[in-house]
Order: C-alpha cells, then structure tokens, then sequence
C-alpha cells in the first residue's frame, strides 16, 4: 500500500509540483488548503493544476479539528503552508503571524500526539537578512543593516566599519539568521519549531531553505507571489517590471520543479534529519538582468525594465546561496538552468492572463511609510 504524504498548502504552487513529484514516485498525496482568496481568486475553487490524484481537503491550518482529520492515516508531512510576502508582512502582521506561527504550533501540537515518520518544512532564504559577504582584505563579514538615510542618497551597497563596500560571496546554511521582516521572522519560527518538536518527540525532520523560487502554476495576480511572476505579470499587461533600488541587487532563483524533488529527497534521505538546507541554483543574478531575460521569453523586447530608486521596507541587498550541503547530503543539485526554466514559463504564460496589482501593492507599502 502506498504511503500517504500530507503536504499543507499543497494546492498552491510549491505544493502543486510537490504533490505531482510524489504521485510520480508511487506516494499517495492529501493536500490540506485554505484556497485563500489572494492565490486562489474569489471563487476559491479547486485549481485545474492540482492533480486530480490528489486528495484535496479544504480547511484551516489553524483549526485542530481539521489538522486531526488531515493527519489520520498519513505517513509523513511536508509543511508548506504559509502566507508569502515580504512587504505585505510588514503590515498584515497579526495575519502573518497567525498562520505561519501559530498554524505550525498547531500541526506540531497534534503530531506531539500522533506521530509521523518525517516531517519536511518549508524555511526560506529570508531567515538570513543579508547574505554572507567578504572585506576588501578578504576577512568574512557579516553586513550590518543599511542606514535609512544612506537608502536616501541611492546609496545602496552594504559596507564595512571603514566605509569600503562588501564583496557578496555565497551564503551557506552556517550564517546567523538576521531577520529583517516580519515575513522572515515567521519563517525562522517556523523552521526551528519543526526542528525543536521533532527531536523532542522523535521525528525526523527537515528543514529546506527555498531561495526565489519560479516555474507554471505561479499565482500571477498575486504581487506578494514571487519576483519573476511580478515581473511576468507587469509584462503579460504591456507594463514595465518595477524594480526597487538601482536593480543591482544579486538574488538566486530556482525552479519549482527542482524544489519538489528537494522535498521527496527530504523525505527518504535519513541522514538528512535535523539539518536545514538551502535549496537554490547557487548562481547569482542581478534582479535587472532577471527582468531583461524574463522579457525576452515573453517575447516583448520592447518592454524595458522601470528602475525605481525606491527602497521597501525589510528588502537586503544581496543574497545567493552555498548548495554544497545539499549536494553531498540530500544528493540533490538544480537540473534545471534559468534559460530552460523561463522557456517553460513563458510557454506557461501563453496561455494566462493576469490581473497587474504591482502598482497596487507599493501605493500600499507607501501609504504605510514602508517605501522610502
């Protein structure tokens, strides 16, 4: 008999490609969802990506009864659920806080009482702040964070106490968290609450720090989403990509199916448990150069990236990630090069439509006083 895997927040992106990757390799799949209006639209209907071998089961994470029925029967959990936006956390707090703090104590709490074989969980990049950085005299560094009124002057690189800027070097899992949203800080908990429990009560355990992750099924009306899907977004609508700072920010993005087989190789590596792993390309790219090539798959080169000059609250200049661990443990590596990933998505995006919310979502972010 198959074994059963709940994946929480299975019918969103991530879970989607998590869900089809287990289903591949003979697992059965129960996706616990909330269809939250923000991902899923109004209606909050089954979406046509999800497998129909999977077991949907509509409820709220933060609801005990629900988790009791999600979990009866399954094997293991691979926790994806979480509200996702950097900005958006800096003002939907409480929202923030209760289903990605609060929703995993629940889980957690019922798995105290019915335990699983493994449980995988969803960290982020954002845990590190600022990525890992070397001096001109080639000493590591860990950035401080950037004064508001150097942001103010479009001064943007992260420097050290005598002023020299920092040379940004691939982050590896060993570097302090440094939270700098409140979306971060939900993540960090997230992770070591899994971490913590599991040892306690002895379930394996796994935490996979997803860098920008892209690919088919991204939420394109969503702007808290992801980076490429807003900039596919603006573009699908004849719009400029909006860009903060001076769009030389380096960032490392992966694609979704990538990250699904992280999860399935989380699941069935024992030597894995108790360690986090970031799970990225380990190849930086500024978020300018991401833009032009996102455009040039779309096929609208007469669209030019919008370089704002705005600074948004909780945003870091630099991070890429060091994916040797994941390499040597997990035996897992990126198979897919964003040349290949954008080909895919953008004959994804052929046949979608998106609503552009990017000018929506700053005058938000502005209004607050969280865009400077």
């Amino acid at each position: 008999m198959a074994k059963l895997i709940l994946v929480t927040g299975g019918a969103g992106f991530i879970g989607s490609h998590v869900s089809k990757e287990l289903l591949a390799r003979g697992y059965s799949v129960r996706a616990l969802d909330s269809l939250v209006p923000q991902v899923h639209g109004p209606e909050r209907r089954r979406p046509s990506y999800l497998s129909p071998d999977v077991e949907l089961m509509v409820g709220d994470v933060c609801d005990p009864a629900v988790l009791a029925r999600a979990l009866d029967g399954a094997h293991a959990v691979i926790h994806l659920v979480a509200l996702v936006g950097v900005g958006q956390s800096m003002y939907q707090i409480a929202d923030y806080t209760s289903v990605n703090n609060l929703g995993t104590a629940l889980l957690l709490q019922a798995l105290s009482t019915r335990p699983v074989e493994t449980l995988v969980v969803a960290s982020s990049m954002s845990i590190y702040g600022e990525g890992l950085y070397q001096d001109l005299d080639g000493n590591v560094q860990i950035a401080q964070d950037r004064t508001l009124e150097q942001l103010k002057m479009g001064d943007w690189e992260s420097k050290d106490d005598l002023g020299r800027p920092l040379i940004p070097v691939p982050t590896p899992e060993s570097k302090m968290p440094a939270l700098a949203s409140v979306y971060a800080l939900s993540k960090f908990d997230q992770e070591r609450l899994c971490l913590i429990v599991g040892r306690a009560y002895g379930i394996p355990t796994v935490a996979l720090r997803f860098f920008n992750t892209y690919g088919p099924d991204q939420a394109l009306s969503n702007p808290y989403t992801g980076v490429l899907s807003n900039f596919a977004s603006r573009v699908l609508n004849g719009q400029p990509p909006l860009i903060f700072e001076d769009g030389l920010q380096m960032r490392d993005f992966v694609s979704v199916y990538d990250v699904a087989r992280a999860c399935r190789l989380a699941l069935e590596t024992p030597a894995a448990a108790g360690q986090a792993f970031n799970i990225s390309s380990g190849l930086p790219m500024t978020v300018k150069e991401v833009a032009e090539r996102t455009i040039r798959a779309i096929g609208s080169s007469h669209i030019k990236p919008a370089i704002t000059g705005n600074y948004r609250a909780g945003d870091i200049r630099h991070c890429f990630a060091d994916i040797s661990l994941a390499r040597r443990v997990l035996g897992w590596q990126p198979l897919v090069s964003l040349e290949q990933g954008l080909e895919d998505l953008a004959a994804w995006l052929e046949g979608q439509t998106a609503i552009d919310r990017g000018l929506e979502a700053r005058a938000e972010l502005a209004a607050r006083g969280l865009m400077v």
